[in-house]
């Protein structure tokens, strides 16, 4: 009867671990799955910013910011790309609009007041002195974003944005892309560096 006991009692240590093992391998297959994942989506995206750009030559056509709204906020989403060599070269942290929500389940409106963030590709203007320093004006280039420039829809810096990664939701804004202060020093960069508009697409 001991022995049984024993037995029965190793096969189930044995079985913990094997569930233990399992779980962390579909843990470590879900992590992948995640940046593949990813990297399709940017790739969709610079299919179609490229594009656009073949059209449109008076766009930046050497770099692009992406904003990828799958991501949640406590997580680097927003990607300078190099669209010459096909490779991120920089990313941040960016807070979304407070109406969008805080979750995965974001929701994006294009309406006056609903202070959510608007998917589509943006050009960024010029630049201005505001509540919250230098700023860049952004003019929405399609139906879901067309109201950005009524809207004061802007890319602009806030201190209460972290420079780190964290595993909880970061601030909101009040539908404008803001970033972490240290971060939009080296866009600010690229921005006034830039002979042409750079393109800014935020996508879900």
């Amino acid at each position: 009867m001991r022995n049984i006991l024993i037995g029965v009692f190793t096969i189930g240590i044995l079985c913990g671990f094997g569930v233990n093992s399992k779980s962390l391998k579909k843990n470590q297959n879900e992590s992948r799955l995640e940046i593949v994942t990813k990297e399709e989506r940017i790739s969709e995206q610079i299919v179609a910013i490229k594009s656009m750009l073949k059209s449109n030559p008076k766009f930046n056509n050497e770099i692009a910011f992406l904003l990828d709204m799958k991501i949640m906020s406590g997580k680097n989403r927003f990607f300078v790309y190099d669209l010459i060599h096909d490779k991120i070269i920089d990313q941040g942290l960016v807070a979304h609009g407070l109406g969008s929500g805080m979750f995965s389940d974001l929701k994006f409106s294009n309406e006056n007041n609903s202070y959510c963030t608007s998917l589509g590709k943006y050009y960024i203007g010029k630049s201005y002195s505001g509540e919250f320093g230098k700023a860049y004006k952004l003019y929405g280039l399609e139906s879901t974003n067309s109201n950005a420039f009524s809207r004061n829809i802007v890319l602009h810096q806030y201190d209460k944005v972290p420079y780190e990664e964290q595993n909880t939701y970061i601030c909101n804004s009040l539908g404008c892309p803001m970033v972490n202060e240290v971060y939009y020093s080296r866009i600010q960069k690229l921005i006034d560096n830039s002979k042409s508009n750079i393109i800014l697409d935020i996508y879900y």
